[in-house]
């Protein structure tokens, strides 16, 4: 990914957050890197920064208690890791794994893909487009 995110490290924390996810191909991950990217594009460089950081902090915190990275966890304990990243007692914390996570939400309900998937037609014409 061009704004320098881990694409091996977004992906394993995106199949956590959203499973349905690991069944992309290859052009459902492209679909959902390019939101990604276009959400992040105008951010600035600081939180960017930041939000390397944290990916960098997810890959390698089970470590400790796991003996292995993020990315060669098994599903269940991806999730027992992000589980208490999304309840740390430091509030920082926290507010960094909502954000990851309404950037991975963003970026799965996005796709073209998803919105078909879902039902959701969305219309200049607003409610008047139902009738």
């Amino acid at each position: 990914m061009p704004l320098g995110l881990e694409p091996a490290i977004l992906r394993a924390v995106a199949a956590t957050i959203v499973p349905e996810s690991a069944a992309f191909d290859e052009a459902g991950w492209s679909d959902f890197e390019q939101i990604v990217e276009a959400l992040l594009h105008s951010r600035p460089e600081a939180l960017k920064r930041q939000l390397r950081l944290f990916l960098k902090i997810i890959e390698w915190l089970p470590v400790v208690r796991y003996g292995r990275p993020f990315t060669r966890l098994q599903p269940d304990a991806r999730a027992r890791v992000l589980k208490h990243l999304q309840n740390d007692r430091i509030q920082k914390i926290r507010v960094g794994f909502w954000g990851l996570r309404t950037i991975v939400l963003a970026g799965y309900y996005g796709r073209p893909a998803a919105a078909r998937e879902i039902g959701y037609g969305a219309s200049p014409r607003g409610w008047e487009a139902r009738a």
